[in-house]
């Protein structure tokens, strides 16, 4: 555990990534956390650890990172930072990723914090431990260039509309059929899961595709049970039909940590 002290004056704040129940080595801690921060260390909090690093005032309060959080690129180089410090603290066992930026006044703050949730965070840890996360997306099948709206051959406006009617029909079956597709594959996952949560599906800002997506969702699976849940996904996706699906994981369960910290005179008003 690190003697640090309680943080003084202006010159710091404590930026807490994720508590556990088992203490990570300090090889589990050589990862950077936040480059403007110092070293990740570790906190004892009434038996739980949390991973914390020390992050400048003039970079992490409120008003200049809520200013830093409403760039792009900043969101995702503080996130890419989070899930380093978020990832040394479950190398060792089960882990409760905290929320984005979770800022303390200093360590005395902090522990003060996590131990008065003690229960909050052991139940999480014990539906977490030797459990991960697997994220999965299914988008409606890309249409066959053949597939394109043909050119009008004439026939006068009657003929026209009868044609857009029928086409018009037939995106809708399809799009019927990839969400009841999209809905049994949730439906055939979830029996490999111990847990599963839907987000609300990506636009295609986010997405990048133009065909819509019709499942995003995330899925606690036990390890024992991981060659089970691979296999299921190898089987779906390549069966091919209404829908395409991407698979990542496995990944720490943020998904399923949902400690968001209370209301803290001691903690800082700049977390996400």
């Amino acid at each position: 555990m690190s003697g640090h002290q309680e943080t003084g004056g202006d010159a710091s704040l404590v930026c807490a990534f994720a508590v556990t129940d088992s203490t990570p080595d300090d090889v589990d801690l050589v990862a950077p956390g936040h480059e403007e921060g110092g070293p990740l260390r570790v906190l004892d909090a009434g038996g739980l650890s949390v991973v914390v690093q020390d992050v400048p005032v003039a970079l992490f309060g409120e008003a200049a990172l809520r200013e830093r959080l409403e760039r792009p690129a900043e969101l995702e180089r503080c996130a890419r930072a989070h899930h380093r410090g978020v990832e040394a603290a479950a190398r060792r066992g089960a882990a409760v990723p905290l929320p984005l930026a979770t800022l303390y006044r200093g360590d005395g703050a902090a522990r003060r914090a996590v131990a008065a949730r003690a229960a909050e965070f052991g139940a999480l840890l014990d539906l977490l431990g030797d459990r991960t996360e697997w994220a999965v997306k299914a988008h409606a099948a890309e249409a066959a260039p053949g597939d394109a709206e043909p050119a009008g051959d004439g026939g006068g406006g009657r003929a026209y509309l009868g044609r857009a009617s029928a086409r018009n029909r037939a995106r809708q079956d399809a799009h019927g059929r990839a969400l009841a597709e999209a809905e049994a594959v949730d439906a055939e996952l979830r029996r490999f899961a111990v847990a599963a949560t839907r987000h609300r599906p990506q636009g295609e800002r986010l997405t990048g595709r133009r065909a819509p997506q019709l499942l995003n969702a995330a899925y606690l699976v036990d390890d024992a049970a991981r060659p089970a849940f691979t296999r299921a996904l190898e089987r779906i996706a390549g069966r091919g039909g209404a829908v395409t699906i991407d698979a990542s994981g496995p990944w720490v369960p943020y998904s399923f940590a949902r400690a968001a910290p209370a209301a803290d005179p001691e903690r800082t008003g700049a977390g996400a």
